[in-house]
């Protein structure tokens, strides 16, 4: 019983997500092609906006995988303050959002309760992605390996502020290898 308050008290963020519209000054428009097989697979977070549900994490990566049914299943995961901390993850689901398009999709980590999951950049080999939802406070920049190349990462950033991100919010997280 205790373990299922834990992870409601761990999900409370996404509730605030799911099924609301937001009035947003930022463009999270989606790209209009996600192979959902190129996708999945490991993604190590570059950086990512403060939120509390990953609060002090560091060495954040997001593993997706094709459930049988067609969804995604997603494993978050993190080390709480140092990369030698206590390691944490959260198992949810992702789908495509009803009507929307490929680069639409929407996450659940408890539940059914889903959030926005808007894939809004994304590099032809697959090499990295920038993620927001219809709120624009959630934006990650997520790579295929520790860091991000230095002129892949000022494309990034230079995507975010035109779409409306106040880019110096973001979180650098530190990983294994990576020079934050």
């Amino acid at each position: 019983m205790k373990k299922f308050f834990v992870r409601l008290l761990c999900a409370v963020p996404f509730l605030g997500m799911a099924g609301c519209e937001t009035s947003s000054s930022v463009n999270t428009t989606a790209v209009k092609n996600v192979d959902l097989k190129r996708y999945v697979g490991t993604w190590y977070e570059v950086a990512r906006f403060d939120h509390r549900f990953e609060r002090g994490l560091v060495g954040c990566t997001a593993e997706y995988s094709i459930n049988p049914d067609g969804t995604i299943k997603v494993v978050n995961a993190g080390y709480k303050n140092s990369l030698d901390g206590k390691y944490k993850e959260s198992i949810g689901k992702a789908r495509r959002r009803a009507g929307g398009g490929p680069g639409e999709l929407e996450v659940a980590f408890f539940m059914n309760f889903y959030g926005d999951y808007n894939v809004m950049e994304l590099a032809d080999d697959y090499r990295y992605v920038m993620v927001g939802s219809k709120d624009e406070d959630y934006l990650w920049i997520l790579s295929r390996t520790p860091q991000l190349e230095p002129k892949d990462m000022e494309y990034l950033l230079n995507s975010a502020k035109k779409r409306g991100y106040n880019v110096e919010n973001l979180i650098w997280v530190e990983q294994l290898d990576s020079e934050w």
